[in-house]
């Protein structure tokens, strides 16, 4: 057998260094596969290298998978990060191929019911609000809590989880001489509304549960004596873990919530679903608002650029696209739908690298005061 030259990991660094960037993914029930799709094409793409994630919920859940599949790559190739990213490639497509038709992860009637597709399998097909008899089991279901629905506080979660994360490997700080991916999960404390960031030994199982704990259809997920919900509420992502305990100053958001939905919704659902997104899009307004405080103080000379991180935001995302699927279809677990919004991330993960790759290391992409802080017309 042919034998690869021995190569130090200083040495691997300097022949091949592309710059680094900190990933921030939201969550958003199997909207989350839209997240899957652009990490499929940077992984791919191989361009640049990932310092630390931060995730919530399906956000959450990815950002473990990835980084579990990266270090068994690390071990796998000797610390070859080509192989590291093939290696999250097939751990992030093993693990939504697990979720994909598994029977309530994300709260749907029978995990996957949607209504008959027709052959294109257009968007609104997988809108569970399109299915007459949706309206009579929400109507229903809203009447009860998950503690006399599911008193044995049932979770298909935790058995797909347990099959695809190692709480080991995420405690790892390095794996064949090479760093791990550091990864932030949040989640929100319901005794007193505060966010709580896991990361290293205690990010377990558990931590992803509560992460993506929706009260109105799982108990709250408990932690050393504490009660959590989903961490949407207080970080969609929480982007100060990435802020303070990595040394990339690029941050890469992948946006399921859209920033900006025009019209004014009149039906119930459509109230209900506008008002869901302001609220899990609130805390990440306000950490927009701060980092960009920051900037405009960095460039006065207010404050010390060696002191305080001067970041470079990019973000990708695909509101039009997104807009089709609503909110109900993110309680669907339908392999077609996942498949279809795997599509569409790896899309527009594509359209980002062919824009912007480059600015990586360099400027920022997306001006926050535009995409965040503008005021209305």
């Amino acid at each position: 057998m042919p034998t690869r030259p021995i190569v130090e990991p200083a040495d691997r660094a300097a022949a091949s260094s592309p710059p680094a960037v900190d990933l921030a993914l939201q969550g958003g029930g199997s909207h989350g596969a839209f997240t899957w799709g652009v990490l499929d094409a940077l992984l791919e793409d191989g361009r640049l290298a990932f310092d630390g994630v931060s995730g919530t919920s399906a956000g959450a859940m990815n950002a473990a998978v990835l980084a579990c599949g990266h270090a068994r790559g690390l071990a796998l190739g000797q610390g070859d990060p080509a192989v590291a990213r093939g290696e999250a490639r097939r751990a992030l497509r093993a693990f939504w191929r697990d979720i994909a038709g598994a029977s309530g992860c994300f709260g749907a009637p029978g995990g996957a019911a949607t209504p008959a597709a027709t052959s294109a399998w257009p968007a609104w097909t997988f809108n569970l609000d399109a299915w007459p008899m949706f309206g009579v089991w929400n109507a229903w279901w809203r009447q009860f809590s998950p503690y006399q629905l599911n008193p044995l506080n049932l979770n298909p979660l935790r058995d797909i989880l347990q099959r695809h994360v190692d709480p080991a490997l995420l405690a790892a700080t390095s794996v064949a001489g090479q760093p791990t991916l550091k990864v932030f999960v949040t989640a929100t404390s319901v005794r007193t509304g505060a966010p709580k960031v896991f990361q290293g030994e205690a990010l377990t199982i558990d931590a992803l549960l509560a992460s993506a704990c929706l009260p109105q259809l799982f108990q709250a997920v408990e932690i050393d004596g504490e009660a959590y919900w989903d961490g949407g509420f207080a970080g969609n992502p929480a982007l100060w873990p990435l802020v303070d305990q990595t040394r990339s100053l690029d941050l890469l958001l992948v946006q399921i919530n859209p920033a900006v939905r025009e019209g004014v919704p009149t039906t119930a659902a459509d109230i209900a679903d506008r008002v869901n997104e302001i609220t899990f899009n609130a805390s990440l307004v306000a950490q927009m608002r701060a980092i960009e405080f920051v900037q405009r103080l960095i460039e006065r000379h207010a404050l010390d650029a060696q002191e305080y991180k001067n970041l470079r935001l990019h973000r990708v995302a695909d509101e039009a696209g997104l807009a089709a699927y609503d909110a109900s279809s993110k309680l669907s677990t339908d392999a077609r739908l996942l498949d279809a919004l795997f599509r569409l991330g790896r899309a527009a993960g594509e359209r980002w690298l062919a824009a912007h790759a480059d600015d990586v290391g360099v400027r920022g992409s997306t001006p926050i005061r535009e995409v965040w802080l503008s005021a209305a017309p």
